[in-house]
């Protein structure tokens, strides 16, 4: 634990009493100095009565008071204390297609890593949104549950792999089913933003997802990574990144993976959503922040966590109290004969 939260504060406050002290001596010697010369040497001793016999004292609590309030900058800190953060975040599922065809190489460096790279970018941009994260194949599972927690889901977003589901083949049913479930408990519109070569191997489904997505108030927002053309999948490579071997099919033939784009602007359009073809990753994050806008926002408490109770209550107190009470004393004479009172005794 740091007992100070800005410990930087006590450096300031040797310099500041070292500069007061420094002004109060030289003011004080000036003082002195200048009514000696006009008046003599006994002068000021008899204006001021010998002086203020408080005076020591209330310089004392003035450089006191410095010091706490230097020390309440400073904001001491110990105990802990849980603090809770509130505000009105509209909410929006991410799924990453993470099939064996995200390996393809016609995006550079991979479609995979290029999703990721406009991922972190989006995450950054999207400040006032709860965001949950799938990844899918022909089956969706939760990464990280919606949130607003953006070094986790920078996070979760580094983790994902090709393949690293234990199911192959793809669909964009399940992702839609499991946002919507995700999504469920949050009312007006929301948004599911996919990342996919669009490949569906069970289109049958798709129809179901859409009304689905309907219902729950969900826009669709399609990115289409990879080209019409098509590439080869690489299934093995070297150290240095060089493809062995590529993706083949129970037939063994060359699989070449297209992107489909028929299927991801129709499961789009049906939800009042957009299609976006990929082109590079700043572009596709600024078109998503721009397609999530208007999205309806909810209020809800977005961290909870612990930190150490700030206490810079305890010295600005003491600051005050030091200050008022070196204003509150008053004049009081030195009791100091003087010349003129030893004669007459």
């Amino acid at each position: 634990m740091q007992l100070f939260e800005q410990p930087i504060y006590w450096i300031y406050a040797i310099v500041a009493l070292a500069v007061l002290g420094v002004v109060y001596w030289l003011g004080k010697s000036l003082k002195k100095h200048t009514v000696s010369v006009l008046f003599g040497p006994t002068a000021y001793a008899r204006l001021s009565d010998g002086g203020d016999a408080w005076q020591p004292l209330k310089t004392a609590l003035f450089f006191c008071a410095v010091l706490f309030a230097f020390a309440a900058l400073a904001r001491p800190q110990w105990g802990l204390e849980i603090v809770k953060a509130e505000g009105d975040f509209a909410q929006a599922v991410i799924a990453v297609d993470v099939s064996a065809s995200m390996r393809a190489r016609d995006v550079h460096p991979d479609r995979l890593d290029s999703a990721k790279n406009m991922l972190r970018m989006l995450i950054t941009h999207l400040q006032n949104e709860r965001i949950g994260l799938i990844a899918f194949t022909s089956k969706a599972y939760i990464q990280c549950p919606i949130t607003t927690d953006e070094d986790a889901l920078k996070y979760f977003i580094s983790t994902l792999q090709p393949d690293m589901l234990p199911v192959a083949g793809t669909s964009l049913a399940a992702p839609v089913k499991l946002a919507a479930h995700m999504l469920a408990k949050y009312p007006g519109k929301k948004a599911l933003v996919i990342l996919t070569d669009g490949e569906d191997h069970t289109p049958e489904e798709l129809k179901e997802a859409q009304n689905i997505a309907q219902k729950e108030g969900i826009r669709i927002i399609a990115i289409g990574i990879g080209t019409q053309e098509g590439e080869l999948i690489p299934q093995r490579t070297d150290v240095s990144g060089r493809v062995l071997e590529y993706k083949k099919d129970r037939e063994g033939k060359t699989v070449v993976s297209k992107l489909d784009q028929q299927s991801l602007a129709a499961l789009a359009q049906a939800t009042q959503g957009v299609y976006i073809q990929y082109t590079t990753p700043s572009q596709v994050a600024s078109k998503v922040e721009e397609s999530v806008k208007d999205l309806d926002r909810s209020r809800s408490v977005s961290s909870s966590r612990a930190r150490y109770k700030n206490r810079y209550q305890i010295p600005l107190t003491l600051a005050v109290f030091c200050l008022a009470l070196a204003l509150a004393l008053p004049f009081r004479p030195k009791r100091k004969n003087t010349p003129e009172k030893k004669e007459k005794r």
